[in-house]
């Protein structure tokens, strides 16, 4: 059984400023379990535990979804939290893809991986990336701290766009040192 999910994994240059903005705020809160920008990706489908033949119907789903969509670049848009306003579970910042081409994207894997009986998350998508958990609450300080980090736009650069080209089938095997991510298998879009 192989834990899968498919994603949109980042280039060098993403992660170089995914990995400023998270040491920049890890300063302010440096308690919260911030994530290593090596491992960030772009979620598009968590499949869970499969067996060699349900990888094979994820793959031929993710190829096929591929190419509905062509190559498409996107920017970062703000940050944002998951959880209760007043004790959040999640810091990410989102993603700003005019075109629409990352939700139709997600749109046409989702119906390719339905046809295939696979289920998949029916809440709206919401694409984003993850940059800590906050596993316990927050103090008033920290609270305050995060607040100000979540105002300041500066965080995020206007005009950097990132380019998709590809979508991944990717392996995440779990550890007490935290998850490792491996592409199985990468599809080019177009």
């Amino acid at each position: 059984m192989t834990r899968t999910f498919i994603a949109l994994e980042l280039n060098e240059s993403l992660q170089s400023h995914l990995s400023g903005m998270i040491r920049q705020m890890a300063q302010q809160l440096p308690r919260l379990h911030w994530v290593n920008a090596v491992g960030i990706h772009l979620t598009l489908a968590f499949l869970g535990e499969l067996s060699d033949e349900q990888l094979v119907q994820a793959s031929e789903a993710t190829a096929q979804a591929a190419r509905t969509v062509p190559p498409f670049t996107y920017g970062l848009s703000h940050l944002g939290t998951f959880g209760s306003p007043r004790q959040p579970r999640v810091i990410w910042v989102g993603i700003d893809e005019p075109a629409s081409k990352l939700v139709r994207l997600h749109r046409n894997l989702n119906k390719e991986l339905v046809q295939r009986g696979f289920e998949v998350d029916t809440r709206p998508f919401s694409p984003h990336f993850t940059l800590a958990r906050i596993k316990a609450p927050l103090n008033a300080a920290e609270y305050t701290r995060l607040q100000r980090l979540l105002a300041q736009p500066h965080l995020i650069p206007s005009s950097a766009a990132y380019g998709v080209d590809s979508i991944s089938v990717m392996k995440s095997e779990l550890s007490r040192s935290g998850a490792k991510y491996t592409c199985l298998q990468n599809y080019t879009l177009g």
